[in-house]
C-alpha cells in the first residue's frame, strides 16, 4: 500500500455540485478533425485504460476515511458526482456507460423486461438463457465491439453484458460473471492479462466490483458494514496500482473509476401496493420495486390509468410518452405502457410480486436525487490533476472513453466537453 500512496498521495477531495441536467446530445464517430479536447486525449492516449465500476458507490462514501487509494486518485486527478440515467439500476447504467446510450436507446431499459419482438422471453439477470440472446443487448454497441471491430484489443474482467456476444463480437479477454469470485482474484486475473507482449496487451480493461451495492441493500447505505465494503474494494484498487507498477505500466495507465448509481435507505414500512389501486385481473405488471412498469390488459386502459396516472402521496405514475424529457426515457418499445416512480424510500410491490423484505437500501429512484448520485475518479497521464467536476450526466463517460483509448467511437448520447476539465 505504501507504493500507492507514494505514487498517488494521500487524503481526499470531494465536491458536490448540483446542475440542471443537459439535452441529449447524438454525436457519431469521432471525425478526422477532431476538437480540441478531442485530440488533447489523443496526444496523450496511454498504453493502457482500465475502467473500475464500484456497484453502487455514492459520492460522499470518499469522505468516511475509509478509502485512503481512491481518494489519492482524486485529490490527484479529477472527480466529481455523476448522474445516472433512468432507471437508476445496475444494468442499464452500466450499459449506458459502456455505449454511450441513454437506457431508452440502448435497449436495456430495467434489469427486468420484456419484448414484443421477443415474445414469451423474459429477461431477468438470473436467467442467462434469456440474457444471453444478443437481440437483447445490439440496441448499443459496447465500446469493446468497437475496438475488436478496430483491431484495439480490449479485456473485460466482468462487465454487464461483456458475457455475450454483441454484433458478432467479444472482448478479447473476458471472465462470466461470478459473484463469489474474491475482488483480489478478479485484480490477479486482470494483471495476468497485462503480462501479454506489449503488441498483445489489452489498450482497453474493465473490472467491476460489487460488494459495496451488496453492502448497502443488506445494511443501508449508513451502516459500518458497508463503509468496510467500500474499504475492501478500496484495498482491492491498491493492488491494482501496486500490480501496474511492478509491471512498468504504473505511469502509462489511466485509471477511470465510476458507479452506476448510489443508494438510499430504505424500510418495509414505506412500501405500496399496486393490488389496492387497481384489480389486478386488469393489468399485466412486468417489474416492481422503486420504479414499477406495468401495462394494463386489452379493454382496460381507461379503468387502469384512471387510477394511476398522476401523483399519490408517495409516487407519480406517467404514460410511457409523457414521462418528464429529462428522463429521456419511454420511447423504446421494451418500456411498459405506464411507468410508476416511487418518492425515494418508498417502493411498489403486488401480490405476486413482492419487494425485498428486511432490505436497508435501494435505488431505481429519481436520478436526480443526490442519493442516487455515482462517483467518478479519473488519473493518469492524460488526467488534469486536481480537478473537481460538475455534476454531469454517466452517457459522457463514453466519448472521453474512446478519445483516451484512440476508439473511434459509435453515435452516442455523451457530450465529451462535459469531461474536459479532466484531461489535460
Amino acid at each position: 500500500m505504501k507504493t500507492v500512496l507514494t505514487l498517488w498521495l494521500s487524503g481526499a477531495a470531494l465536491a458536490l455540485a448540483a446542475c440542471t441536467t443537459p439535452p441529449l446530445n447524438d454525436t457519431g464517430p469521432m471525425p478526422a478533425d477532431a476538437s480540441p479536447v478531442e485530440q488533447a486525449a489523443i496526444d496523450a492516449a496511454s498504453e493502457l485504460t482500465i475502467l473500475i465500476s464500484i456497484d453502487g458507490f455514492r459520492p460522499d462514501y470518499l469522505e468516511r476515511g475509509a478509502t485512503p487509494v481512491m481518494s489519492a486518485l482524486a485529490e490527484t486527478g479529477a472527480v466529481g458526482p455523476m448522474q445516472p440515467s433512468f432507471p437508476s439500476k445496475t444494468f442499464p447504467n452500466h450499459y449506458a456507460l459502456i455505449t454511450g446510450l441513454t437506457p431508452d436507446h440502448n435497449g436495456i431499459i430495467n434489469n427486468t423486461m420484456e419484448d414484443p419482438a421477443i415474445p414469451g422471453d423474459v429477461f431477468m439477470l438470473s436467467d442467462p438463457s434469456v440474457t444471453s440472446n444478443p437481440a437483447w443487448w445490439d440496441e448499443g454497441r459496447p465500446l469493446w465491439v468497437s475496438a475488436a471491430e478496430q483491431g484495439i484489443n480490449a479485456a473485460t474482467m466482468f462487465w454487464p453484458g461483456s458475457d455475450f456476444e454483441i454484433h458478432g463480437q467479444r472482448p478479447g479477454a473476458f471472465e462470466k460473471f461470478d459473484q463469489k469470485l474474491p475482488d483480489f482474484a478478479r485484480v490477479d486475473i486482470l494483471l495476468s492479462w497485462l503480462d501479454a507482449p506489449s503488441g498483445e496487451r489489452p489498450a482497453l480493461a474493465t473490472i467491476y466490483f460489487d460488494i459495496v451495492d451488496t453492502a448497502g441493500h443488506l445494511y443501508g447505505p449508513d451502516s459500518p458494514k458497508t463503509t468496510s465494503a467500500a474499504a475492501q474494494v478500496d484495498a482491492a484498487i491498491g493492488r491494482l496500482m501496486d500490480g501496474l507498477t511492478a509491471r512498468g505500466l504504473g505511469e502509462t495507465t489511466n485509471i477511470v473509476i465510476v458507479s452506476d448509481h448510489g443508494m438510499a435507505p430504505i424500510s418495509d414500512e414505506q412500501i405500496m401496493s399496486l393490488d389496492t389501486m387497481v384489480d389486478p385481473a386488469k393489468m399485466h405488471v412486468v417489474w416492481t420495486g422503486e420504479f414499477a412498469g406495468l401495462s394494463p390488459q386489452p379493454g382496460y386502459e381507461t379503468d387502469v390509468e384512471a387510477a394511476l396516472l398522476g401523483s399519490t402521496d408517495h409516487g407519480t405514475c406517467w404514460r410511457k410518452g409523457e414521462l418528464p424529457s429529462r428522463f429521456a426515457y419511454g420511447q423504446n418499445p421494451r418500456v411498459p405502457a405506464i411507468i410508476c416512480l416511487a418518492d425515494t424510500g418508498w417502493r411498489y410491490e403486488t401480490d405476486a410480486m413482492k419487494v425485498w423484505r428486511g432490505s436497508g437500501g435501494g435505488h431505481g429512484f429519481d436520478p436526480a436525487d443526490p442519493l442516487m448520485s455515482a462517483i467518478f475518479i479519473a488519473n493518469g497521464p492524460a488526467i488534469a490533476s486536481g480537478v473537481e467536476l460538475q455534476k454531469f450526466d454517466n452517457v459522457s463517460v463514453y466519448p472521453f472513453l474512446a478519445a483516451l483509448t484512440g476508439i473511434t467511437p459509435a453515435q452516442n448520447d455523451g457530450n465529451i466537453e462535459d469531461l474536459a476539465p479532466a484531461m489535460k
